[in-house]
Order: C-alpha cells, then sequence, then structure tokens
C-alpha cells in the first residue's frame, strides 16, 4: 500500500501516476478541500501527528510513502521523516522545480526579516502566515493578505485579526497595487514566476521567504520532480505496484551518456550516476559505467516489447568551441528527406538533440555510438524510412511507458512525413508486411517509401493522412480488422475490439448470403465457407461500410479502400 501526502499540485500529480497503475492507494490532505477525483485512491482527510500516522501505517500495511506536501510543510516533512526511519519504510520526496534566484528580488530567511522602509505590502504567503506577519502593522506597514476565496480561509484569517479590510480574494490573476509583495519561494507549479513577473509590471519591490532547506531523511528515500520520476521510484521500491514497468528512450540514454563523459572530460570525476533534466524539466537521475575513453548506458526499455532493450550506448566527449553532436559507429544517417534534419546528417531526432544541448551546457563534441546498432536497425522501421548504418537516436518525453501506443503512433508519423517528402501523390497504408507485398503489385511504380503500416492504428493513420494533405490514400486491409473497421472500430487491437459475430451476421444478409458462422473463430475462415458467386458482393458490403467510417477523416483527399485476401 502507498500513502500520498498532497494536497498540492504535485500531490495532484502523484494521484495521475500512481492511477496508472490500477493499485489501491491512500492520498492524505490536512483539509480536505482539494477538488480531486480518484478511481483507485482513498481520500484521508485531517492532521496527522507522528502517533496517529504511524497507526495508520501500521494498520493499512503502508510500504510505500510519497511525500508531495507544501515545501513549506516542513513539521509534516519531519514528522514523515520520523515515521518512515521507525518503521523502515522508504520515502519518495516529489520537490517542485525551481526557477534560479533572480539578483533583483530580496531574499529572506523567515517572515520576522520583511524590511520595514515600506509603506503597504501585499501578502501572498497564504492564510496560515496573517499571524506571523501582524508585528509590520505595529511598523506602519499597511498590510494587504491575497488569501482563497473559500470559507474556512476567510474564517481563519479572521481570526488571526485580520479585517475583511485587508483581505484580497484570489479570484483573477491581477494582483492589486502596493508598494511590495511578499512571496515564498514556492517554484514553477506554485505560480512563482507568473507573480514576480506580474510584480516587476507593476513597478512593486518584491521580498521572497527562501524555500527551507530539504528534510534530512534517515531511511531509503529519494527525491523526484516530476511524474516520471515518480512512477520510476515507485517501480524501484514497490515493484509490484505497477503491472508493467516504464523505461528510458534511446535519447536518454545518450544524454546519460554524454553527461557523463563530459564530467570525466571537465572535472575528471566518474560519477556511478548522472541527472538528466528531459524534455518537460524535471529531473531523473541514470546509472552509467566507464570504458577507456566514453562512458556507456545499458538501455532498459521496461516492459515494452522495443528491441533495443539491452542495448549499450556510448558518448565521448572532446573538447571543441562549440557545442556539436556527431554519429559514430551503429548510429545511423538520414538518406532522404522529411525528417528535422536533411541527408547526410546522423539519425539523432530534434527531441534527444535538443535534451543533449540543454544537459550538457559545455563547448564538447559528443560522439553517440551503439556497438550492435547496425545489426539491430535490420529489425525496426529504418530501412523502411531511409536510415542507413544503425538505429536512429530517438524519443520525445525521454521515457519508455509499456507497450507504448504513442510511441508507435509516433514511428507512424515519421513513415508518413517522409512518403510525403517523398513527392508521392498515393500513399498506400497497410496492417503488415504480408498485406504490403500484395499491394506493391498493385503500385509497381510507387517509391517504397510510400507504403505506410498502421498495424493496428487505422484512424490515426488516416488523420495523418488528412494533416499531411495526400490527395490519394489507399487503404489495404485484411479481412480479420476488416470486420472490426466496418463496425467502426478504428483501433482494431484485439485489447480494444473483437470479432462481433452478431455484426457479420448483419452484413452477410446485406450482401444476401446466408451460411451458418455460429462456429467460426477466424474471420478469415469466411473466405472458405462464402459461395464463389458472393465474394464480391460481400466484399463490397464489408468495403462500403469500412468507408463510411474512415472517409469522414480524410477530408483532404480520396480514399480508396481494398480487402485483401489473406
Amino acid at each position: 500500500m502507498i500513502l500520498v501526502f498532497g494536497g498540492t499540485t504535485e500531490g495532484r500529480k502523484a494521484a495521475e501516476v500512481l492511477e496508472e497503475a490500477g493499485s489501491p492507494y491512500f492520498y492524505s490532505t490536512k483539509t480536505g478541500e482539494q477538488d480531486i477525483r480518484l478511481h483507485h485512491g482513498r481520500v484521508i482527510s485531517g492532521a496527522l501527528d507522528r502517533e496517529a500516522m504511524e497507526a495508520l501505517c501500521l494498520k493499512e500495511g503502508v510500504r510505500l510513502i510519497v511525500d508531495a506536501a507544501h515545501p513549506f510543510a516542513v513539521r509534516l516533512h519531519d514528522t514523515i521523516a520520523a515515521v518512515c526511519s521507525a518503521l523502515h519504510v522508504p520515502v519518495v520526496r516529489y520537490e517542485r522545480i525551481y526557477p534560479p534566484r533572480d539578483a533583483d528580488i530580496t531574499w529572506i530567511d523567515d517572515y520576522s526579516h520583511v524590511p520595514t522602509d515600506i509603506h503597504t505590502l501585499l501578502a501572498t504567503t497564504g492564510v496560515q502566515s496573517i499571524g506571523r506577519l501582524k508585528w509590520l502593522e505595529n511598523e506602519g506597514v499597511k498590510v494587504t493578505y491575497r488569501i482563497l476565496n473559500r470559507e474556512s480561509s476567510i474564517r481563519l484569517a479572521h481570526e488571526q485579526g485580520a479585517g475583511d479590510g485587508q483581505l484580497c480574494l484570489y479570484e483573477d490573476n491581477a494582483l492589486p497595487r502596493a508598494e511590495a509583495i511578499l512571496l515564498k519561494e514556492s517554484g514553477l507549479s506554485g505560480g512563482f514566476a507568473e507573480k514576480t513577473a506580474e510584480a516587476r509590471k507593476q513597478g512593486m519591490r518584491i521580498i521572497a521567504i527562501k524555500r527551507p532547506l530539504p528534510t534530512a531523511y534517515s531511511g531509503e528515500h529519494t527525491t523526484v520532480n516530476g511524474p516520471h520520476g515518480l512512477r520510476r521510484a515507485v517501480e524501484k521500491f514497490l515493484p509490484e505496484f505497477y503491472p508493467l514497468h516504464s523505461g528510458l528512450t534511446t535519447g536518454t540514454c545518450a544524454t546519460a551518456a554524454a553527461v557523463a563523459a563530459t564530467i570525466r572530460l571537465i572535472e575528471g570525476r566518474m560519477p556511478g550516476e548522472v541527472p538528466v533534466t528531459l524534455p518537460d524539466g524535471e529531473t531523473i537521475r541514470v546509472a552509467v559505467a566507464y570504458g577507456a575513453d566514453y562512458a556507456s548506458v545499458i538501455k532498459d526499455a521496461g516492459d515494452d516489447p522495443d528491441v533495443t532493450n539491452g542495448i549499450e550506448i556510448r558518448a565521448s566527449a572532446e573538447p571543441a568551441d562549440t557545442f556539436q553532436i556527431l554519429g559514430g559507429k551503429g548510429v545511423g544517417s538520414f538518406t532522404l528527406p522529411g525528417f528535422d534534419f536533411p541527408p547526410s546528417e546522423p539519425a539523432i531526432n530534434k527531441a534527444p538533440r535538443e535534451m543533449l544541448r540543454a544537459n550538457i551546457g559545455e563547448n564538447v563534441r559528443i560522439t553517440i555510438s551503439v556497438p550492435d546498432g547496425e545489426e539491430i536497425a535490420r529489425r525496426t522501421f529504418n530501412p523502411r524510412l531511409g536510415i542507413v548504418g544503425g538505429i536512429s537516436i530517438i524519443g520525445v518525453s525521454g521515457i519508455v511507458k509499456p507497450f507504448s501506443e504513442q510511441a508507435f503512433i509516433h514511428s507512424i508519423r515519421k513513415c508518413m512525413e517522409v512518403a510525403k517528402a517523398s513527392g508521392t501523390e498515393r500513399v498506400v497504408i497497410n496492417s503488415g508486411f504480408k498485406s504490403e507485398r500484395h499491394l506493391k503489385t498493385l503500385y509497381p511504380d510507387l517509391p517504397t517509401q510510400a507504403f505506410v503500416q498502421y498495424g493496428n492504428f487505422i484512424g490515426e493513420t488516416l488523420k495523418m493522412a488528412n494533416e499531411l494533405s495526400f490527395p490519394n490514400v489507399t487503404l489495404g486491409v485484411m479481412l480479420g480488422k476488416a470486420v472490426k473497421l466496418a463496425k467502426g472500430h478504428l483501433d482494431t487491437h484485439s485489447r480494444k475490439t473483437v470479432m462481433d459475430k452478431a455484426f457479420i451476421g448483419e452484413m452477410l444478409d446485406e450482401a444476401d448470403c446466408h451460411i451458418n458462422i455460429d462456429d467460426i473463430t477466424l474471420a478469415r475462415e469466411l473466405w472458405e465457407r462464402l459461395p464463389a458467386e458472393k465474394l464480391k458482393a460481400f466484399s463490397k458490403v464489408v468495403t462500403d461500410h469500412c468507408y463510411e467510417h474512415c472517409a469522414p477523416l480524410l477530408e483532404n483527399g480520396k480514399l480508396t479502400i481494398l480487402l485483401i485476401e489473406g
């Protein structure tokens, strides 16, 4: 069982990550007023002291705590640390991402250090801080408190001596005018950047209370600052919570190896793991190893069926006048247009290049290599995409989710973009190599790039064709997928839909075919049972139904559907 301490944006994100598992967990907030809907989590409201927290953990069998509470909730963090140490329960601290401390901000350690050489102050530090700021009024400072527009906050403000005229409710993003603004160093998710930007716009002096020092956890623990890192931490401490585990993209592995190689070059150190900032801004840590003149990472794809799982990705770093990225042995090269980079460039996509540049920050020459890349590439889409000599370094989010539909759809999009760049007026989409071989005999003059496999994602592929404005699209489909598509299932994977014999019977009646199909288990068995004179009529009924669902997705082109026997 997992216990999450939330009530924050990070708490909400933590819940979203845990919901993906479909496993039960607890979500604790002090007030219970956060609007959050959980399917698998159970909300616990009310403050917990150490005794109550320990009792809850023992009663419910809590084996992992996720501390996603507010960074200024020091007492709660300390209580969590004490409980986790006493019960030997691991803790994951879900920390915020903080922008650099700007020099034009007055940074203070606590409320007693607020400067008094001001006349009016807007305090956005929360209703709990009102009592700690009353001393300023005795110093002649007029203080306005900006608080949440809810009954409990207004009541608490009154209890601490604030009058209605001193209260400003959060109803819009505009800040009321004051000589200075006081806020907490609340990080990006706390709106710190937006508040300071608005304060500067109004010419207000900015005073910020520094965030507390991190809590010292004595037991097993780790700190994350984003959803991907949280999931990986849960998978480490409580492996059974998720049925399937996530992994790393080749782009993240290459970046980690490059970071390690650069640290070795610049600082002479060889750390066993290095931080990698992902495209969403969060940071994860990746284990690295070293060779004579390189650093390397073994790719862990998690439970995703990826042919690159377990491969070694290496990076070497050399001094240079500018930042450069080169492709070494086992990294392919682009030979066709349609990618983010022109032919002859190493097949390192845009997102990994941006990750490399953002994480290195030095004028070095980085060379990425994959010892077994050329052999592995033969089992990927690369030959079809015109990528030769090895694998491509890819990844959009930096993290691979198991059996990621998004990753497969992304590969389809790259194939469609290459088809468009080839100049073909027709793209022929199909389910796999068997149907593609047949379709190539019908369109012998089309380039290889014009044939794109959709797997099961027929609807997504047609949408891509529409976005890319292909004038003509041929959809080749075998009967097993066709009968699902005819019913309106644009994703034909067996996890999403199964053969509907009742609907097949309706189509047979429509084609005036009266045969018994009660005992069939596969749609292709229909080819053996249909009378020869009825094949054409039944095929037309099936393709007409398919057309009805597919044509609206292709507003900008002409659709041809071919039913393939097999």
